[in-house]
């Protein structure tokens, strides 16, 4: 492995982990309305669950996909059917109150891991890991590698969109700004649903 692949593939996953997603979006909603400490299951889940989809698929999961592309197409619609549902819960979403803290809760580490396998930028992300930089994954030990940095970069980018959440939270001082806020995320995420429609 070429040490100049090797960088291309960091800028890759950075620059692909950082930008704006169905992930990100969520966690600057979640950052807003929950707050760091109870986002970091959700977090948590967002990067182990991304790193363990390119390890999945690098170690051969992505040639059945290729076997069986119908279950792309099911994936892709799943997963925009459950986007619009979570646009549906983060446009309605408020601030919490300490006596709603029980009933309403952020997105469990579980919950976004598996969300993973239906997130169409996801898809992207791991095709592109596995297929642009296939002189990296031809060895077992480079898709350990790639799946590596890839949890490194989720780990930074769920962190940084969290703490972007986090920090808006006194400025959005009043439920009607909260809600605001939500009802623009809720939109970003639907309009993150653009590509998969497109290439339909």
């Amino acid at each position: 492995m070429s040490q100049q692949l090797l960088w291309a593939f960091v800028i890759f996953a950075l620059v692909m982990a950082f930008t704006p997603g169905p992930n990100n979006i969520m966690l600057l909603s979640s950052g807003v309305s929950y707050g760091f400490r109870r986002t970091v299951p959700h977090m948590l889940g967002v990067s182990f669950g991304f790193a363990f989809m390119v390890g999945a698929v690098g170690f051969g999961l992505g040639a059945i996909f290729i076997a069986y592309p119908v279950l792309q197409t099911v994936l892709k619609y799943l997963g925009a059917a459950y986007l619009i549902y979570l646009a549906a819960v983060i446009a309605m979403s408020g601030s919490t109150k300490p006596e709603e803290s029980r009933s309403r809760r952020p997105m469990t580490f579980w919950g976004a891991a598996i969300f993973q396998w239906v997130n169409a930028k996801g898809w992207v992300m791991v095709i592109g890991t596995i297929t642009a930089y296939a002189a990296i994954a031809r060895f077992p030990v480079n898709i350990v590698l790639q799946s590596a940095i890839s949890f490194a970069m989720a780990v930074g980018s769920t962190i940084t969109w969290t703490l972007f959440g986090t920090a808006l939270r006194p400025l959005l001082n009043s439920e009607r700004a909260v809600r605001a806020f939500n009802i623009v995320m809720a939109i970003l995420l639907l309009a993150s649903l653009y590509p998969v429609f497109m290439d339909a």
